[in-house]
């Protein structure tokens, strides 16, 4: 998870609830519409002065914000991986004994070989379809599906 998005998510949460448009806040805040619009989602760095005069314009304190997103990040950290490799054990639910692995599909056994390690990217081809994960981060994994070689299908969770 990138910090700056969690930070453009609050900004924009908060400007929302107050009903505000990106125009309303940007002037108030003495930065450009669009760069405002970048900070909110998560495309631009804001500095510290910046993020300090956005808050103004928004009536809160920095202090306040950035305990959202602190408590934002505080329960990301906790969730559990989204993707499981095929055959490794699920998350523990918390009962004191192992979760029991997913059963493989019975039509094609999966080699150990192709089990999915973090921060490598794995592939698996066939006639027609190549999927390839890729593990960004605790909480970014990047899934790409290309069919007939010629169509993408990215899915970033």
């Amino acid at each position: 998870m990138l910090l700056r998005r969690v930070i453009g998510d609050a900004l924009r949460a908060r400007r929302q609830a107050q009903h505000r448009t990106l125009r309303e806040v940007s002037t108030a805040a003495n930065v450009s519409l669009g760069y405002l619009s970048e900070i909110e989602r998560g495309q631009k760095e804001a500095s510290s002065e910046l993020l300090a005069a956005i808050c103004e314009a928004l009536g809160a304190a920095l202090s306040e914000v950035l305990r959202d997103v602190s408590d934002t990040l505080a329960l990301a950290e906790d969730l559990p991986p989204v993707l499981v490799p095929v055959g490794a054990p699920a998350p523990d639910s918390g009962s004191g004994e192992a979760a029991q692995p997913a059963p493989a599909p019975a039509a094609e056994p999966v080699p150990a070989a192709s089990a999915i390690v973090r921060g490598a990217p794995r592939s698996k081809l066939d006639a027609k379809l190549s999927v390839a994960v890729h593990h960004d981060g605790p909480l970014r994994t990047t899934l790409r599906a290309t069919r007939d070689r010629d169509r993408d299908v990215v899915l970033v969770a």
